[in-house]
């Protein structure tokens, strides 16, 4: 649907500024445009970098197991449909541990190889099992401890306090994350 509404939008907004005068603002607005994208993307790629290049080390160390028996307790409690020694809860935890860390880039990667394990083990295909659930809810509220792309993005566009948002962040992703497992968790006991 967003592939035929942007389009429609663009021509609509191209045939209003060639009637109005104004087709030298649409070209100095793509011009503009294309290169805040460029900075921006080149932001990212840094942090990704960077925050890739730990992960990769972290996980070639013991601290990511570490981490992970931190986690247990949390996923258990979570996922009580999952063993503790399933390939399931270790993707889960790596997930959880770059969403903290604010690398949803490569969160996104770890979360779909452990919905793809989960789906293995769904004994209904065409339904989400419990588990599946809570883990959207945890993703989609998505605690981070440093909102590494949130500081990029404020970066690029020159904040004069990039990690000044640190803190909102905190409050808004646990509060998202208690009130959708909790959620979770009530509409599990019912249905």
């Amino acid at each position: 649907m967003l592939n035929i509404i942007w389009p429609v939008f663009i021509i609509i907004s191209i045939i209003y500024a060639f009637i109005s005068g104004n087709i030298e603002n649409i070209s100095n607005g793509i011009f503009d445009s294309a290169e805040s994208a460029v900075s921006l993307t080149i932001t990212f790629f840094g942090t990704i970098c960077l925050w890739n290049g730990i992960i990769e080390i972290a996980k070639k160390t013991s601290i990511m197991q570490k981490l992970a028996k931190l986690l247990h307790p949390l996923i258990c409690f979570l996922f009580p449909e999952i063993k503790k020694e399933s390939e399931a809860h270790e993707e889960i935890s790596m997930n959880i541990i770059a969403n903290l860390l604010g690398l949803g880039n490569a969160a996104t990667p770890l979360g779909l190889k452990a919905m793809k394990t989960m789906q293995k083990d769904n004994p209904k295909k065409d339904t989400l099992t419990n588990s599946m659930a809570m883990f959207i809810v945890i993703n989609t509220a998505s605690i981070q401890l440093i909102p590494t792309n949130v500081i990029a993005i404020r970066s690029s566009l020159n904040s004069t306090s990039p990690s000044g948002i640190i803190l909102q962040v905190w409050v808004a992703t646990i509060v998202a994350a208690i009130v959708g497992v909790t959620a979770t968790k009530i509409f599990m006991k019912r249905f």
